[in-house]
């Protein structure tokens, strides 16, 4: 009995905890999820990928497993997940990204979504230094806007359309520049940002993105 419990209790202690169900990890996975919930989150091979607003690359679709567990991300993310999702994300966008910035996406709370910095930097990581953060002051939010979880196509770009200011590029300093999110729904927030930061005479050469909403679908 006494042996039982004290192997138990050395499992308990040596045993990983999956950051998604709680279930046992494998003991030699450096994984934050469990086997099972990394097949439930179906990511597809190569990613997805398109150009319409703008060139795009996202690691699945926003739905099902990924969608819950990027919303229980929200507000304070897990550092390791996150990581997790990243390195995957490269693995679908690593030949764009040597030489680039990658520029995370800001929200006009002081308070907003941490998802998208975080992201930029794992994928800056994992690149092993060929991308690297963009200085923070290079993109912000010019004004607030309203919540867009309930709005149309149109009525985001109206809701973002000058909603971002960029600094202007230095001579001889310019970069390809990736924007970074960790959803990718209409494309109207990364189209704003991309406006401002190309008329600030940067070469934004896309989004890179946890997640796509699939057409026709709002968050």
């Amino acid at each position: 009995m006494g042996l039982r419990l004290w192997q138990h209790a050395l499992d308990l202690i040596s045993t990983a905890r999956c950051r998604s169900c709680g279930g046992s990890c494998e003991l030699a996975s450096s994984s934050p999820l469990c086997g099972p919930c990394l097949e439930t989150l179906a990511l597809p091979e190569g990613g997805l990928q398109g150009d319409q607003p703008l060139l795009w690359c996202a690691l699945a679709p926003y739905a099902g497993e990924l969608r819950g567990l990027l919303l229980r991300q929200r507000p304070t993310a897990d550092r390791s997940v996150v990581a997790l999702l990243a390195e995957r994300l490269h693995h679908c966008c690593a030949s764009v990204l040597p030489g680039a910035w990658l520029v995370p996406v800001p929200s006009w709370k002081r308070s907003g979504n941490p998802l998208p910095v975080l992201v930029a930097c794992a994928l800056a990581e994992a690149s092993g230094g060929r991308a690297e953060l963009a200085p923070p002051q290079l993109l912000w939010r010019s004004r607030p806007t309203l919540g867009q979880h309930h709005l149309g196509r149109s009525l985001r770009a109206r809701n973002l359309r000058h909603a971002f200011g960029a600094a202007p590029v230095h001579t001889g300093s310019s970069r390809p520049l990736w924007l970074v999110d960790d959803i990718l729904t209409t494309g109207a927030t990364a189209c704003s940002a991309a406006h401002a930061l190309q008329a600030a005479g940067h070469a934004v050469q896309g989004v890179l993105a946890l997640a796509r909403t699939p057409a026709g679908v709002t968050r």
